[in-house]
């Protein structure tokens, strides 16, 4: 299991993280998955109960991703703040938050989608992917390469990681009400 974890957050991340890192929270989340009482007790600091909605592992996976690669919000203005803040002044985008601040959610969506799908060309753009199970806030997403999606949603599967591209799974969602 600890290198399909390696291998999904080395994809989730981007490049923005560096090998040793994701090394060792895929460790981490590994040794959680396969005994969380042992993990536990050798690690008193951690804090997590069974009240909460996903594995222990996975925990150690969403609490260990830095915020330029896990991205939560309450609203799709701010979730896209924060995703324009994680590439940095370098690079520009057209699609600004304050024009998604009135805007319907499957709209707002859409207009990150295909803003995240403009940029990085050679692997054909960024999909928003709700990722997990949001504890704290409404939403919960990562950007991976569209070049990757399918792999990214694979060892999502093997992992047991919750990942959905977020414009078709509020798509879906929109169609069966």
């Amino acid at each position: 299991m600890k290198a399909q974890l390696e291998e999904l957050i080395g994809k989730i991340s981007s490049g923005c993280m560096l090998a040793n890192d994701i090394a060792r929270i895929a460790e981490d989340a590994a040794q959680a998955y396969a005994d969380p009482q042992a993990f536990l007790a050798a690690n008193p600091d951690i804090n997590y109960d069974d009240s909460f909605p996903i594995p222990l592992g996975e925990w150690m996976v969403i609490g260990s991703l830095p915020e330029t690669v896990l991205f939560q919000a309450d609203s799709y203005d701010a979730l896209f703040q924060q995703i324009v803040e994680s590439f940095g002044p370098e690079v520009s985008f057209v699609l600004k938050p304050k024009q998604l601040a009135k805007v319907e959610p499957l709209k707002a969506l859409n207009r990150i989608q295909v803003q995240l799908a403009s940029l990085s060309p050679e692997t054909k753009g960024y999909v928003l992917l709700d990722f997990s199970e949001p504890l704290d806030d409404e939403l919960q997403a990562v950007l991976v390469y569209s070049s990757d999606l399918e792999r990214v949603m694979a060892l999502a599967v093997e992992v047991g990681i919750y990942a959905a591209p977020a414009y078709e799974a509020l798509k879906a969602a929109h169609s069966e009400e």
